[in-house]
């Protein structure tokens, strides 16, 4: 028999919050279903639920070009997983890993794995082609991966079509995986749904610096974007030439301007 006024024996008075790790308050932000991961950065962590990079779920960062400092982003938090032994996995990267600069931000190249398209990136497509349409073999390889749990980060970068039902999937999959899960995707996305919970928006805010728009958590929007100062890869002489080239906001006044020039910045180092 249901007590007086509905509702279970026990649970009357309760906060509807704590019925369910999935459940908060618009005003709130919402408690991690797993564990999460220190992004490296605490005045991020203070922003992301649970305070890091979730686990068991797929966090997708938006970017206006390859090689705006997503790397150094996520280079504690994946140099952290390293050292406790587990794997980071590479899908269909942009450019090949240059082992010099991953060993600079800390990454352990015994523990990186990276697959690449089957004939090249995207299966030998060309021109636009390459950057809007997935490569099949390296979705389904990105899902087996995410089912497999013995992995500890994966990074996909992944193109602009994908199927229909890929998002959600891939979702699915990375429910059974025990680390984080990174998408790196085109800023034009970014009024796109996605099945991701998490989605943040990555633009460079001056020479190695980042700033980041959460498009998309587990409570309430922030007020005003953050931004991070990333490790430092350029020289004295290459930082002042790429300040005078800042706008007045100290911005570069053209986005592949970001960070540093391709001659200044050591290779590999994104």
């Amino acid at each position: 028999m249901r007590p007086p006024g509905g509702g279970a024996p026990g649970l009357r008075g309760l906060a509807p919050e704590t019925l369910h790790p999935a459940l908060w308050r618009a005003h709130q932000l919402g408690q991690p279903v797993a564990a999460v991961l220190a992004s490296g950065y605490p005045e991020l962590d203070v922003q992301l639920p649970g305070g890091g990079w979730p686990a068991g779920t797929l966090t997708e960062l938006l970017l206006p070009h390859p090689g705006i400092g997503e790397l150094r982003l996520l280079a504690p938090a994946l140099a952290a997983l390293q050292q406790q032994q587990r794997c980071v996995m590479c899908f269909d990267p942009p450019a090949a890993p240059c082992a010099w600069a991953l060993g600079a931000l800390g990454l352990d190249l015994q523990r990186l794995v990276v697959v690449q398209a089957r004939g090249g990136r995207h299966g030998g497509l060309k021109g636009r082609a390459r950057s809007l349409l997935p490569a099949a073999d390296v979705l389904w390889a990105l899902e087996q991966a995410l089912k497999s749990g013995h992995v500890g980060a994966v990074l996909a970068w992944l193109p602009a079509r994908l199927p229909a039902d890929a998002l959600r999937r891939l979702q699915l999959a990375a429910q059974s995986h025990v680390g984080p899960a990174f998408l790196l995707r085109d800023a034009q996305l970014r009024s796109q749904p996605s099945a991701a919970p998490l989605r943040l928006l990555l633009a460079s805010a001056g020479p190695d610096l980042l700033r980041l728009t959460l498009l998309k958590r587990r409570g309430p929007p922030p007020a005003q974007p953050l931004v991070l100062a990333l490790p430092a890869v350029l020289s004295a002489m290459a930082l002042a030439r790429a300040l005078q080239r800042a706008g007045p906001a100290g911005v570069p006044a053209h986005p592949l301007d970001a960070a540093a020039p391709a001659a200044a910045r050591p290779a590999g180092v994104r």
